[in-house]
This record gives structure tokens, sequence and C-alpha cells, in this order.
């Protein structure tokens, strides 16, 4: 087994993945992270699988860069998927990175989270009204995916009959991001972009001849700024709209569909969830440990610096494997096993550090809400044929599950 673990991280090249791959990483991320957990890929990135050299990475934003654009400038060239990215919060780095993030933080204040619960129990109530009357489910289709498109629609109050193309136009923009693209999907990637930003122009007009509240209404807010002046450009404010929605979604209806998919897998582990539902929080913090919504991230460093014992010379780009990070056994004991009670669990769903994901308090609410009144409305559903993964190596969900809800 081990010569064979050998093996497979001497072969690893995430440019050339192969299917087994994206229906199961972890035995990959294991070999590279017992073998190589500083792997020079063929294209001269660095791949990195160890945990605590994912937190080093994430907390030294002066030699790790998370700004985009000499990166990406060769992988999209002068496209709106090029103008979308190097703007959006996620890969900037500070001062940029700071201003951006502290406005949107100041619209996902805890008391205006707080604020959104009776909605969002709500509109899952309802998913929930709507599946048991059809009799049978497509997690995704019926009850994931819905959630957090309607939920960011909200905060940006995005009219109800407006909201149709969101979904699409979010999926392409992110599935541009993959370490290989494709013509068809950078094509793809660009008229969402394209498309997004025109409607988004409207909106923003709108939205400044007739402000809402900036307590509930993050628009409102990202266009007012702060009291002390402090505005987002045009630019700034349409891409960072997009940026809203992109993480809030796919991110959120993996955490969903992952989570209700564990469950179904781990029956013991269901059992006592619906038995105890006060461990449903530890359960969300174990779904987003035990099957990453994000899987990975990127930085690129500034200078020499040494990381796990191997020199990394200035300009060189780094891929941190969450995926790999958040079952590392140095970190979390018997790390392959679904505990929904496991604590401590200093998972890296949300990153760490400067960056650490903004509206991880929203993303944790939806989950629990969703997950959690799902489970006690339909205790015996079960996945009912294969689920379809989403094909994706940075966001690992599904894009469909059938499932029979008892």
């Amino acid at each position: 087994m081990n010569a064979d673990a050998k093996a497979l991280a001497a072969s690893f090249d995430l440019e050339k993945l192969t299917p087994e791959f994206y229906d199961n990483p972890y035995p990959t991320y294991r070999a590279l992270r017992e073998n190589e957990p500083v792997k020079r890929l063929p294209n001269g990135t660095v791949f990195l699988t160890r945990y605590d050299d994912l937190v080093t990475t994430y907390k030294n934003t002066k030699s790790f860069s998370s700004d985009k654009k000499r990166e990406f400038a060769p992988k999209y060239g002068d496209t709106p998927l090029y103008e979308h990215h190097t703007t959006s919060l996620v890969f900037n780095d500070p001062p940029a990175h700071t201003r951006v993030r502290r406005l949107i933080m100041g619209a996902l204040s805890p008391r205006a989270i707080a604020g959104m619960e009776s909605d969002l129990i709500k509109l899952v109530d309802s998913l929930l009204d709507a599946i048991a009357a059809k009799g049978d489910c497509e997690l995704i289709e019926d009850f994931a995916a819905s959630i957090p498109i309607e939920v960011i629609g909200n905060l940006l109050d995005v009219p109800h009959g407006e909201r149709g193309p969101l979904r699409d136009w979010s999926l392409a923009i992110l599935g541009a991001l993959e370490p290989v693209v494709s013509p068809d999907l950078a094509a793809r990637g660009n008229k969402a972009v394209t498309d997004f930003l025109a409607y988004l122009e409207t909106l923003v007009a709108r939205r400044r001849a007739k402000p809402g509240n900036p307590e509930r209404d993050v628009l409102t807010r990202l266009i007012q700024g702060e009291e002390n002046g402090e505005r987002l450009t045009e630019k700034e404010l349409l891409h960072n709209c997009i940026f809203l929605l992109n993480a809030g979604h796919e991110t959120t209806t993996n955490l969903i569909g992952n989570g209700l998919v564990a469950l179904d897998r781990h029956p013991d582990q269901k059992q006592r969830l619906i038995e105890n539902p006060d461990l449903i929080k530890t359960a969300v913090e174990e779904m987003l440990r035990y099957e990453s919504s994000n899987q990975l991230g990127n930085r690129m460093t500034t200078e020499k610096v040494e990381l796990g014992g191997v020199m990394l010379e200035a300009g060189t780009s780094v891929t941190l494997c969450i995926g790999a990070a958040n079952r590392d056994p140095a970190q979390f004991p018997d790390p392959e096993r679904f505990d929904i009670a496991r604590t401590p669990n200093r998972h890296l769903a949300f990153a760490t550090g400067a960056h650490q994901c903004a509206g991880m308090a929203l993303a944790r609410l939806e989950g629990a809400i969703a997950i959690w009144r799902f489970l006690a409305r339909f205790p015996n559903y079960a996945v009912s044929g294969q689920p379809v993964r989403g094909g994706r190596v940075r966001f690992r969900g599904f894009s469909s599950v059938p499932c029979s809800i008892g």
C-alpha cells in the first residue's frame, strides 16, 4: 500500500485528473500529505495538503498574496472573467481587501443575520411542503440549490421575478475557476459576467433612485458606504455584488447537499442527530470538515519563503488543498470518521486569517436550518439512486441526488 501511495503522490497532476479522483479525491490527498506534502506540479506550481502549512500560508499575507492579476492574465486574457475575478474581494490583498470586506461585514452583522432567521425558516418550510406534495425529491434542484439563491436574492433585494438567471450565471462564472478551463467553459463564464453586469447596472440605478433599508439591504449599504465617506467605485460595487452571490451560492448548496448525503451514508450518525437535535451545530461543522464545499484556495509568493521544509522562489503559485488539510490526522483524530459531535473541530472550510469567509455565520445558519428541518420533516429519507457529482475539483458537491422521502 505504501508503494501504491508513493506512486499515487508521484503521478499527481492537477491538470490531468481522473474520474476516480473526482469521485473520491481523499486517497490521493492522503498519499500526497504522507509522501509529498509540498508537491511541485509539472506546471511549476506547488500543491499543499498539510493543515499546518495551510494555516501558515493563510496567516502570512505578506509572503503569500491573494492578488490574482499576474496568475489570471494568461488564463483569461483581457476578458470580463479577468476583470471580475481581479476586482472581487477574495482575490485582493490589503488595503483594497480590507476596505471592501469592512463594508460587506457591516451588512452581515450578527444582528442582521439573526434578523434573517424567521424568513429562512419560512423559505425552508415552503420548500419542504412542495417536496411533501410531490412525494419524492431531487435533493439539489428541489432543495439545496433553492435556499442560498433566495437568501442572497433577499440580501441584495433582487425582485423575485428577476432571480431566474442567478444560479446559472453563478455556476458559469465559478466553473471558469477550475484548474483547466475549456474554451466552452470560458465562453460561458464571460457571457455570464457580461449579462450579470448588465442586469446589476439596472438594479443599482433603481436602488440609487429608491434606496432600501441599509440594515437589511446589502446593496443599499454598499452603495451608501460607511459614515466616514468610504465608498466602493462603480466597478467594485458591481463585481462584489457578483462575488456575494457566487460566494454564498454554490458553497452553501454543497454544504446542504453534501451534509444530507453524508447522513444518509452514515445511518448511525443520522439516528444520533434525530435523537439529539441540539447536535446540529457541531454536525454542520463536521459536514464542512468531512466534505469541504470549497476544496482549493490559491496564493502567490511575493518573496523567497520556506514552507514545510521546502524553499519556494518569489512568484511561485501555491494551491492550498482545504479538502486534504481537513482530514489531516495531525489536527483531527481519526479524520476519515464522520462524527457529528466532533470537538474541537477547527476545520479550514472557511479558510482562516484575513481572508476568512465573510459570510460564514450566514452559511452556518442556512446549513443548520435547512439540514435539521429536512431531517425532522423526513426522518426516513434515503438517497434512492446514484448521486451525480458536480464534476468540479475546486467546489465539491453534487449536481443531482435522487431521494425518497419515506
